[in-house]
């Protein structure tokens, strides 16, 4: 499997996570494991098949994930995807993401939003030319805060606004969409050669590698140390 990704240029940041490309390159049907991100995924299918719940389309988009999902991928099968921060797939006029966590749905062909994954092309001008009179929202400082009261420190807002504006973006409590984003951290960390789990976990925010061993199982489905010999990007 080779996977790649492709980090957004600095006007985009806060909006595009990731534009990343997937070629399966196996002689048969193979399963790989996804785990939370807190991101919304528009992706294009170019060759093969992809089976999760099940088949599934040549364009779609996943919703926030709450757990781990298993993924079936024909051997040839091929992909390029666009990870978004929830607030910039509703910028972009997609359907609340609450409506479908832990799910996809179908992207019609007619649709602007399948323009921005047409054909084999980088899909970043596309994107910059999407959001070109978007500005993320205060609630993009979420992607560095550690706690609550630290994002309504630093954005001017009051915990209760913060509840109510993340229940609309995410469909959840903000306590819960950090869970996602520190794990999505720890996920990353692992994946450094040559870092001590324990420095993983305190890098990540967690109060001691036990603590991120329990949401790894949690979350992940395995232990840190499992997942660690087989990551790469959002698979474990």
């Amino acid at each position: 499997m080779h996977y790649a990704e492709t980090p957004p240029p600095p006007e985009l940041d806060g909006l595009v996570e990731a534009v990343w490309t997937l070629d399966v390159g196996a002689s048969d049907w193979v399963d790989h494991q996804a785990v939370p991100d807190g991101c919304i995924e528009l992706i294009r299918r170019h060759s093969g098949r992809s089976v999760w719940r099940r088949e599934q389309p040549e364009l779609f988009v996943t919703g926030l994930a709450l757990r781990p999902a298993v993924l079936r991928f024909s051997g040839d099968a091929r992909f390029t995807g666009i990870r978004l921060w929830p607030w910039a797939w509703h910028a972009l006029g997609g359907e609340r993401c609450s409506e479908f966590a832990d799910d996809w749905r179908l992207v019609r062909g007619d649709s602007p939003l399948a323009t921005l994954l047409a054909g084999d092309g980088d899909p970043m001008p596309r994107l910059g030319a999407a959001f070109r009179e978007a500005a993320p929202p205060p609630l993009a400082a979420i992607r560095h805060a550690t706690s609550v009261t630290g994002l309504a420190r630093f954005t001017g807002l009051s915990e209760r606004q913060l509840q109510r504006i993340c229940a609309r973006e995410t469909g959840m409590a903000p306590r819960s969409y950090l869970r996602l984003l520190r794990f999505r951290t720890a996920v990353a960390g692992v994946q450094h050669a040559g870092a001590l789990l324990a420095e993983t976990a305190a890098a990540s925010g967690y109060a001691d590698q036990a603590h991120m061993t329990r949401e790894f199982k949690s979350l992940g489905g395995l232990p840190p140390a499992r997942a660690r010999k087989h990551a790469k990007g959002p698979f474990i």
